[in-house]
């Protein structure tokens, strides 16, 4: 057991169990996961084939390297049911990705999935520091999107009372919060900001509030926005971590008692760490390209898939499971501006150390000659007292300094850049 907000938490053996225990684990099921993978999916038939191993050639862990990745490019090529392996009429339900750059991805989940899936969300809201009983306001949007379902039934299998608001309507989101007293919202980070300064333009103090932990995620975010959500409010700030194509939210999530990095719930998916370029697994600790195997998947298993996302995987600490660092960026959202590699968390980061300016903002790409251009456009705040040329200077100087690169800077009045009810949309390109 676990102590911590002054009440003692019982947790599920496994979330304890040592590492040998965990690995004997995860060997069991992979070994199944590989066979069911094989037997039902042709792609992954082929593919296995193609670089001549097969599910009994798994005799350990390391011997998954052996494998071939699975990439978004497979699920859209196969789109919208090939790489399902069960029956579509034992699929409960469909999700899809929003399919922004070509067809979506098509994900399913037979009644298993939907029951494991829903036991991981309550795990990692209790992980977060939800409780039985609580009322839970959940913002993410609902609908294909994996994240308001997602909360949804796992706060239900938890035993809290959910709000299922999803996105939009701030004004409301506001007024129920007043109303119904939730003490947990789950949301996405730059959403919650919104809906804190909504508050303030209300007159509520967000300080005031019932709530008092915010699961945040759907969008990577960084320890200097966590201070600004956690100064402006009386809430724990926890990051959460899923992807549609693994499962959904609820993949990994931090701990309320050490919020030191996400833990990987490890009994049901396998993180490895490669190279981006050369997909050479590294070892824990080193910064690289996340993958994930599926464990326990039915309809929809996946074998080594590259999220994209970039972490390193460390110690367990509040868990015995391992813990992965805080997504620093993806490998699909790098802006390479002259020849410097920028991520939209570096920008953040240095905002937010930035007297007088608020973390709203939008990275501008264009190429009114030769050369790309990037502009910064942010807000200030309300009770901002500099001169805006001056904070832009400032914020200008530190990318220059701990980025390397040279950008324009224009800071706007409050409420001038674009809200979303969701993800953020952080880059804005012109070119």
């Amino acid at each position: 057991m676990t102590s911590f907000d002054g009440e003692t938490t019982v947790l599920d053996p496994i979330e304890r169990a040592s590492r040998d225990e965990i690995r004997a684990l995860q060997l069991q099921r992979l070994q199944w996961a590989l066979r069911h993978c094989y037997e039902h999916v042709p792609d992954y038939r082929r593919r296995f084939d193609e670089a001549g191993v097969q599910p009994d050639d798994c005799r350990s862990l390391d011997d998954l390297a052996r494998f071939p990745f699975t990439t978004k490019e497979d699920l859209r090529r196969t789109y919208p049911f090939g790489m399902f392996a069960v029956p579509r009429d034992q699929v409960s339900r469909l999700h899809a990705s929003s399919g922004t750059t070509g067809r979506p991805t098509v994900v399913g989940y037979t009644e298993g999935d939907i029951d494991t899936w829903s036991g991981l969300m309550a795990r990692s809201i209790h992980a977060a520091g939800g409780r039985r009983g609580d009322i839970v306001h959940v913002a993410y949007g609902y609908g294909l999107f994996t994240g308001g379902l997602g909360a949804h039934y796992g706060a239900e299998r938890l035993g809290c009372t959910v709000v299922p608001v999803s996105g939009g309507m701030t004004e409301r989101q506001v007024q129920l919060i007043a109303d119904l007293q939730p003490r947990v919202i789950m949301v996405t980070p730059s959403y919650l900001l919104a809906i804190v300064d909504e508050m303030e333009r209300q007159g509520v103090d967000p300080r005031t509030t019932s709530l008092r932990v915010g699961i945040l995620g759907a969008e990577p975010w960084t320890e200097d926005m966590r201070r600004e959500i956690e100064r402006r409010t009386a809430m724990s700030a926890v990051d959460i971590y899923g992807l549609s194509e693994v499962m959904g939210p609820g993949v990994a999530v931090e701990c309320a008692e050490t919020k030191d990095g996400l833990h990987v719930w490890e009994d049901h998916f396998l993180p490895e760490i490669v190279d981006p370029q050369t997909g050479d697994v590294l070892s824990d600790g080193e910064r690289g390209e996340l993958v994930f195997t599926s464990l326990t998947k039915e309809a929809l298993p996946v074998v080594r898939y590259r999220t994209r996302d970039l972490t390193r995987l460390l110690p367990g600490t509040a868990r015995t499971m391992r813990r992965m660092e805080r997504i620093t960026g993806r490998t699909d959202d790098m802006i390479i501006l002259r020849g410097v590699n920028v991520f939209p968390t570096q920008v953040e980061e240095l905002i937010l150390r930035t007297g007088g300016l608020t973390p709203h903002f939008q990275l501008v790409l264009a190429r009114p000659r030769r050369l790309d251009e990037m502009t910064v456009v942010v807000e200030a705040r309300a009770d901002a007292t500099g001169d805006a040329a001056a904070m832009g200077g400032r914020l200008a100087a530190s990318i220059k300094e701990r980025i390397g690169v040279t950008v324009q800077v224009d800071v706007v009045q409050p409420g001038t850049v674009e809200r979303s009810t969701g993800k953020a949309k952080r880059v804005v390109d012109r070119r």
